[in-house]
């Protein structure tokens, strides 16, 4: 049996001779072609069912909570425990893809003993955690100002684009205004699409709203409008600008 994993990403001359083989392949060879899904690489997937292949849909974890029970899985399957807060935290460093939460979970139980706890999470995954202008955002807006700053400078630190962060900041106060305004009547899913967030992201949305007044959205919402026009050209220290922004964000919060 060959296992070819990350179909999608071969390049165009590999994809070819694979695509060539299909149209005769030994007898004694299983091919088995795994795809992470999307239109790219797709030609290669109808290349190999037109040859007679058969396709298996593998439907991974796609929100927050089953992300969560899965890493739990891979914990106690190798007869280890991991907290709620490391398993989320994971997530928070890996990203979403499936393979590179696995194999951080396979590191993690090879590198540690006993159970898991947030701080070995932190140990082995705080640079790419702390790089996301989204954990600069989460601080802010709870207005946990020392700890903002602190992942502000690391952020930048590690090459963040100071575009990218302020993107994380408005989408950050713009979930807060949904969030805390006047009930419309709608669905979970309906508030979810109006703050541009999934629908899990709903639950952490509401406990950073708690403390956010009409006033102090308005006002932080007009700190990330400034704070755009500097870093797009009318101000000459973008960074000053983010920490800047920081600081009126996080201070809005509980503004009357």
């Amino acid at each position: 049996m060959v296992v070819l994993r990350s179909s999608q990403d071969l390049v165009k001359d590999l994809a070819e001779t694979v695509t060539a083989y299909l149209k005769d392949p030994a007898d004694d060879v299983t091919l088995v072609l795994a795809h992470a899904g999307g239109n790219k690489g797709k030609a290669l997937l109808q290349a190999a069912v037109k040859a007679g292949a058969a396709r298996v849909d593998c439907k991974g974890p796609t929100k927050g909570p089953e992300r969560v029970a899965f890493v739990k899985a891979e914990f106690a399957a190798a007869g280890r425990q991991i907290a709620p807060d490391a398993a989320q935290a994971l997530l928070d460093a890996v990203g979403s893809e499936l393979r590179e939460i696995a194999a951080a979970c396979t590191q993690l139980i090879a590198d540690t003993e006993g159970r898991v706890d947030a701080a070995a999470v932190a140990r082995y995954h705080s640079g790419r955690a702390e790089a996301s202008g989204f954990t600069v955002a989460d601080r802010a807006v709870e207005g946990r100002l020392p700890e903002a700053l602190e992942q502000l400078r690391w952020s930048l630190a590690v090459g963040t684009a100071p575009v990218l962060i302020n993107s994380a900041l408005a989408g950050a106060v713009r979930g807060i205004a949904v969030v805390a305004g006047p009930s419309r009547g709608g669905s979970d899913a309906d508030l979810a699409k109006s703050a541009k967030v999934p629908p899990w992201k709903l639950r952490t949305l509401r406990q950073q709203a708690r403390g956010w007044s009409p006033a102090g959205i308005g006002r932080a919402m007009s700190v990330v409008a400034e704070t755009d026009a500097l870093i797009k050209g009318a101000g000459r220290d973008p960074e000053y600008a983010l920490e800047r922004a920081v600081i009126e964000i996080a201070r809005a919060r509980g503004r009357r």
